[in-house]
């Protein structure tokens, strides 16, 4: 079903189950905020900006996100802080006129399925994340510690391990386009191996 949403176009992509803090100071989020908290369960749409920036408007955005339900708000003199936590896939339809704040018809993309046979590739993604993470960390600052701890629910967890991987945002945009588990998990593994030599060299 599609539905008018309140969007956040971002530099950086949001993975279901991944927590989302943001520094909300441009008055048109402040009111796209305040809307959104009238809401039973405030969330917004995020999407990755393809061009242009996050501040200021007049940016080109990709049309598959995920939706962040509100968990807190805490406001600032200048500005409000919020977290947020990554819930359901979203496709785009339609952009609607950013006015005051952009805002699109969306529809839900069907949530993955975890299966056990998959165990042995999710152990596989595991090990190699956390192994070129942790390698690349003695060159470069993540937001992510190698020996984070993930849950103990598999599709979440495989999401967790799309998010922590070292990755930049197009490739964390095709895992958050997967269309299987299975596909996340083989693709993480593939993109991770590929980024590695780049993200280790000295």
């Amino acid at each position: 079903m599609e539905a008018a949403t309140a969007m956040f176009p971002l530099g950086s992509v949001l993975f279901p189950y991944m927590p989302l803090p943001l520094r909300i100071f441009e008055e048109r989020y402040r009111i796209m905020l305040g809307r959104v908290l009238d809401d039973e369960e405030p969330s917004f749409g995020v999407v990755l900006i393809e061009r242009g920036s996050e501040a200021g408007g007049g940016d080109e955005r990709f049309g598959i996100g995920t939706l962040a339900r509100v968990t807190h708000v805490a406001a600032g003199r200048e500005d409000v802080n919020v977290v947020a936590r990554g819930a359901d896939r979203i496709r785009v339809v339609e952009w609607l006129p950013d006015d005051p704040y952009p805002r699109a018809l969306v529809r839900p993309v069907e949530a993955l399925v975890w299966n056990d046979d998959l165990e042995p590739l999710r152990a596989e993604a595991d090990r190699t994340v956390r192994r070129v993470l942790a390698r690349a960390s003695e060159f470069t600052d993540f937001a992510w510690d190698p020996a984070v701890e993930l849950s103990d629910d598999p599709v979440e967890a495989c999401w967790q391990l799309a998010a922590i991987s070292p990755l930049g945002e197009l490739d964390q945009l095709t895992l958050l386009r997967s269309t299987s588990l299975g596909g996340l998990l083989a693709t993480l593994i593939d993109l991770t191996l590929e980024a590695e030599p780049g993200l280790t060299a000295p």
